[in-house]
């Protein structure tokens, strides 16, 4: 079963405290979402570290429960 947009949103707010997050269905089928994640914890990492954090989040869910995520992340000013 896929992944609802609030459990994803659970998921990345859980791992990345005071972070903002907005989710697009992608497909309309649950299963393909676009997350943007604002977050302070982002600062001075490299676009690939910040990516690192939200992907871990997910654990093992990510290919299974999670198809697929598209992030973009954001440094908040």
């Amino acid at each position: 079963m896929p992944m609802s947009a609030a459990a994803i949103e659970d998921a990345i707010l859980a791992a990345l405290p005071g972070a903002t997050v907005e989710l697009t269905d992608l497909a309309g089928d649950d299963d393909h979402w676009a997350a943007t994640v604002t977050a302070p914890q982002f600062a001075g990492l490299s676009r690939v570290a910040q990516h690192k954090l939200v992907y871990a989040a997910f654990g093992g869910r990510m290919g299974g429960e999670l198809h697929a995520l598209q992030v973009t992340t954001v440094v908040p000013t």
